[in-house]
């Protein structure tokens, strides 16, 4: 009879974690959406894992990442360019550092 009532309050325990974490709401709200679906989907795990984000970010939110990324990295290559140019420039106008005068 003790056995029982020790798995009794461990499982009690255990609900009362997966409550504290937010997990029994987040997959009650999941379920209900899948009860709510007009069609319901072929995988009902895929759903599952989808709407709990368990499988990543959609691809296309990938693919506008890369793009950005490849774009900010031009841009970048293309400013570094010209803080070379400009660097060169200022150099041309500014009076050359003679190291052997004497300091004042």
């Amino acid at each position: 009879m003790t056995t029982y009532r020790g798995a009794d309050s461990k499982r009690e325990e255990f609900r009362k974690y997966l409550e504290k974490a937010g997990v029994l709401d987040a997959l009650t709200k999941v379920l209900v959406g899948l009860y709510e679906e007009p069609e319901k989907p072929n995988n009902a795990l895929d759903f599952l894992k989808q709407h709990l984000g368990a499988s990543g970010p959609e691809t296309a939110d990938v693919e506008a990442l890369k793009q950005e990324v490849t774009e900010l990295r031009q841009k970048c290559e293309q400013l570094t360019e010209e803080n070379n140019d400009l660097k060169s420039k200022v150099q041309q106008y500014e009076p050359p550092q003679d190291e052997t005068a004497p300091e004042n």
